[in-house]
């Protein structure tokens, strides 16, 4: 197993994409330790579903990721229980969408606190360690929106845009301490999050993808896993787009 153990901590673990990351990433050995917002039954469904496979080796932590303090504690906690953490998702995030020129204070700093702001607490909480023990894997969330958004998507095009500087940036500055740092970039992937475009525009949306199908979360999981592999130890700084061809703009 690749991630035999591994400690990995994954945000926005409880649902879909991040669902399917914590799946592959116990099942293929490694110590998950994932964090949700509110839902606790789902976070609770993650564990019943992988401990009724035999495994052991998942905890869930509730935590609002947009705050500073939770997230210090939570990843001092987990340091202080495992002694160190060797690879970082950062998942979580949502979508408030609607125009700019109508769009109201807390619709914006919602969606960068959420999609930004905690990929910067959680990666500034775990540098140091990663950094001291010369290991470890940061693989951070973005979206294809970042470079090719849709109208109504100001701040959430602004919040994986800034995911995707914060992650070329760290890796120029911790590739010198065997510290790897990316990105991936999904388009159209059938989670809750795209629930409302589906249902108004799924066979439209399948003729614009070369592949003629939307993403599985197990195709955005699988990818995150090869990056937080030794498989990709010479990978950093780069953005993995997984859209199905959508962003190539030849349909």
């Amino acid at each position: 197993m690749r991630f035999e153990g591994k400690k990995v901590l994954v945000t926005g673990g409880s649902r879909g994409i991040g669902r399917a990351i914590v799946e592959g990433f116990v099942r293929e050995g490694a110590e998950v330790a994932f964090v949700y917002h509110s839902n606790q039954t789902a976070a609770e469904d993650v564990i019943a579903t992988l401990s009724g496979e035999g495994f052991q080796t998942v905890t869930a932590h509730q935590c609002d990721v947009s705050q500073k303090d939770q997230v210090d504690a939570l990843v001092e906690s987990l340091i202080e229980k495992w002694d160190r953490i060797d690879v970082l998702v950062n998942n979580a995030g949502i979508v408030k969408d609607g125009l700019m020129a109508t769009m109201d204070g807390d619709a914006w700093l919602d969606v960068i606190n959420t999609n930004l702001n905690s990929v910067f607490y959680f990666c500034r909480a775990v540098t140091r360690q990663m950094m001291s023990q010369r290991y470890g894997r940061v693989v951070n969330m973005s979206s294809v929106a970042a470079e090719f958004p849709n109208q109504g998507q100001v701040n959430y095009a602004a919040s994986k845009g800034g995911v995707q500087g914060l992650t070329r940036c760290m890796a120029t500055e911790l590739g010198k301490r065997g510290v790897t740092v990316n990105a991936i970039a999904p388009g159209f992937i059938e989670t809750d999050m795209t629930e409302a475009v589906r249902n108004a525009a799924e066979s439209e949306i399948k003729k614009m993808i070369p592949l003629r199908r939307l993403g599985r979360a197990e195709d955005i999981a699988n990818a995150a896993l090869f990056l937080a592999s030794d498989g990709a130890s010479y990978v950093t700084g780069q953005i993995l787009t997984i859209d199905g061809g959508l962003t190539l703009g030849g349909i």
